[in-house]
């Protein structure tokens, strides 16, 4: 299961026009051009310099998993700042975002009533004021939990009150127990 921003970054990251660079020497490359240098990206990846050296000159090919992770991550939040800035601009004003989820989804209702605390299956399309608030919230580097917050007060708008038309006196939704959840723009 993803987190709520991993999944924000992989929505956005769809919206690449060209392919990150896979190889460990190629991504190596494309962060010591970004930060201009050995030492700075030694320092973020938590490698020693020469390490680094030496996966710029390809003398080391594979890394170990929790780097290659590391590096993955790091490459991919720097590729093609503009795209990504435009896939996050296109959703927060005229797109919206799409969010496919399954997970505990309700609030506290009557017995036997359609609302309450259930496994939902959902794939709701959010408004732009949603998804604006979803990157604002993680570009101030909110928590999943800020996150998850946000996303519930957006379907509660969306998806229980339908915009207003019904369920007016509704007040919390709870989304909990995810089992799945994927975030489109």
């Amino acid at each position: 299961m993803s987190t709520f921003g991993d999944g924000l970054d992989q929505a956005v990251q769809k919206a690449f026009t060209r392919p990150a660079p896979k190889s460990a020497g190629a991504q190596m490359r494309f962060l010591v051009k970004q930060y201009k240098g050995t030492r700075a990206v030694a320092q973020m990846l938590r490698v020693s310099q020469r390490t680094v050296e030496r996966y710029v000159k390809d003398q080391i090919k594979k890394p170990r998993p929790d780097l290659a992770a590391r590096l993955e991550r790091e490459v991919k939040a720097r590729w093609q700042p503009q795209i990504q800035a435009r896939a996050k601009e296109r959703a927060a004003t005229t797109g919206g975002i799409v969010i496919d989820t399954r997970a505990r989804l309700g609030y506290v209702a009557p017995i036997g009533s359609t609302d309450e605390d259930r496994i939902r299956q959902l794939t709701v399309a959010l408004p732009p004021q949603h998804a604006a608030r979803l990157f604002e919230a993680q570009a101030r580097g909110a928590g999943d939990d800020r996150l998850r917050e946000i996303t519930a007060e957006a379907l509660r708008e969306t998806y229980f009150q339908d915009g207003g038309r019904r369920a007016g006196s509704l007040e919390e939704v709870r989304f909990t127990d995810i089992e799945h959840l994927e975030f489109g723009l």
